[in-house]
């Protein structure tokens, strides 16, 4: 379907004014907007708070059919229901009884309903299937898409069904949408969903109000120290914060010491009950009486608080992607936010163990004899995990590394179907090896965050170039531009003299094909398709011409 951009663009806006209550687009959102109502697969990835949901949520309103929303947290799905409006969305998650259920697909399927907002487990649920088929689906939207790469792996098995499902309800367009996703994740996410040659919309990383700081420490004690004095120093209920743990027991124990020192703070992991959850949350978001969250990963996602005014890391980030993620929860009110990593070297290790839990080669050969040792040809993998002595996310990874190598396929009803003419060692061979491929490119990843806190360029432009994002430095709101400019110094090298682009594909003869993701005086970043990232010396790329 060919659409009409300038009629498009009247329609939308007018939307964006009458549903919304926003009177201009933000950049991107025209661009997504209309691949989707063109009916073409889409990936859009912006920073947080530039307008994602807005981009659904008018798609939505100027499709016929009902929208689908994929979302992995309730509180997530809570929030977009109060942005969207009260009778347009319905959300369908564990706690309805079965005739709420029925209700909330009665209601889709008649018009009465626009928006179905649930998490990906409920799409193996045949009656929740069933019932979206009837309602002739018009969008499926998958939000924070990263979540496939990144928790599809080791965290969510029920995103490796989402392609089935999809298919199953007709295959509508997808929409993918994400805060941050550098090259090899947005690859992963358009192969992980089964997206057909998908509109990329890639649009507003930087984040200009948020100034960028790394507190170097060799001690762990000080650091920790330095960290509870900065927090006692800035936080105050105008200037509400986030601190970022590690573990939940560094959470516990940080959140104690604040309160000691007469902090109004709380700690938040996955270990609390849904209600404990729930309720500092409210906390921390809505009633204003707590100042500083201290929190593992578990908090964020969803949390629409727009006056953050900074997030503290007391340990580094398993990624840049999530580094930048959780700081971008500072600052969406536009107003002035800090973002510091207290960094110890050491502390990478932690990540680094955490990087290293790859499916290994006698547990993938434990999945392929359990899947053909089973009496029938198709396995639920219900079954497998009652009879084998792996985690949840190791068997969703291994059925999906011996999906990839040919001798299984995940149905479309979840059941996954064997094909006994694969030849079984070479298959497990064949997984085993990207399973290794895909621990050395993780590894790759945390190297990146010492990379960037150790860097003596402009962090900003480090970011921005590893997702692939030119950036022209000084920034003047990081530590190291601040430092430079007082010191009269500068690593700035003129345009002309760099050697390559960002975003160039490259070549070298041990790691392959490469993407150019950041260019300075003194290195070049370059993300491999195989093995990930890796920081070379620029002079000697050139002089040994190491990279064509």
């Amino acid at each position: 379907m060919t659409v009409d951009h300038s009629a498009s663009r009247r329609s939308i806006e007018l939307v964006l004014e009458d549903k919304l209550g926003h009177d201009a687009l933000r950049p991107g959102q025209l661009e997504a907007v209309d691949a989707a109502l063109s009916g073409r697969d889409t990936l859009c990835v912006m920073s947080t708070g530039s307008g994602k949901s807005a981009v659904y949520q008018l798609a939505g309103f100027l499709l016929e059919g009902p929208v689908v929303v994929v979302s992995p947290p309730i509180a997530l799905q809570q929030d977009q229901m109060e942005s969207v409006g009260d009778g347009d969305a319905a959300v369908l998650n564990s706690t309805l009884s079965d005739g709420e259920r029925e209700r909330v697909l009665g209601d889709a399927a008649a018009g009465a309903v626009k928006f179905i907002l649930l998490a990906p487990e409920q799409l193996a649920n045949d009656d929740v299937l069933d019932g979206l088929r009837k309602a002739e689906v018009s969008l499926v939207v998958v939000d924070e898409a990263h979540c496939v790469s990144q928790w599809g792996h080791d965290f969510r098995p029920d995103y490796l069904r989402l392609p089935s499902a999809i298919e199953a309800l007709g295959r509508p367009p997808v929409l993918a949408l994400t805060a941050t996703a550098a090259p090899p994740v947005r690859d992963e996410i358009v192969t992980a969903l089964g997206m057909r040659d998908p509109a990329v919309i890639v649009r507003g990383f930087d984040r200009p109000n948020i100034h960028l700081e790394v507190v170097r420490h060799e001690d762990a004690g000080r650091k920790h120290r330095a960290l509870i004095d900065r927090v006692v120093e800035t936080a105050a209920p105008e200037r509400p914060g986030i601190v970022y743990c590690a573990t939940k027991r560094e959470a516990e124990r940080t959140a104690e010491e604040l309160v000691d020192r007469g902090v109004r703070a709380a700690h938040y992991h996955g270990g609390l009950s849904p209600k404990a959850r729930a309720e500092r949350q409210t906390a921390f978001v809505g009633d204003g009486e707590l100042d500083v969250m201290v929190a593992t990963i578990a908090f964020g996602m969803g949390i629409d608080k727009p006056d953050i005014r900074w997030v503290f890391h007391h340990d580094v980030s398993e990624s840049i992607d999530s580094y930048y993620q959780e700081i971008g929860r500072a600052g969406r009110d536009g107003g002035p936010a800090e973002a510091v990593l207290f960094y110890r070297p050491q502390d990478l290790g932690l990540r680094r163990f955490f990087a290293s839990g790859r499916v290994g080669h006698d547990e993938l050969e434990q999945v392929a004899t359990a899947l053909l040792d089973h009496p029938r040809r198709t396995v639920d993998p219900a079954d497998l995990a009652e009879v084998l002595p792996l985690s949840d996310s190791k068997l969703a990874t291994g059925l999906r590394q011996l999906e990839e190598a040919g001798l299984a396929e995940v149905r479309e009803d979840g059941l996954v179907a064997v094909d006994p003419r694969v030849e079984v060692d070479e298959a497990v061979d064949r997984a085993a090896e990207s399973e290794e491929q895909r621990e050395q490119f993780d590894r790759s990843r945390v190297d990146m965050v010492r990379s960037y806190a150790e860097n003596e360029g402009c962090r900003r432009a480090f970011v921005l170039g590893y997702f692939g994002e030119e950036f022209e430095p000084p920034c003047g709101a990081c530590d190291v531009c601040e430092r430079q400019a007082e010191e009269g110094t500068s690593t700035v090298d003129a345009p002309s003299d760099r050697p390559f682009d960002v975003g160039q594909r490259v070549e070298h003869d041990g790691w392959g094909d490469g993407t150019v993701t950041g260019v300075s005086a003194s290195q070049i970043t370059v993300v491999f398709d195989t093995v990930g990232y890796k920081t070379l010396q620029a002079d000697l790329v050139v002089e040994r011409e190491l990279l064509r």
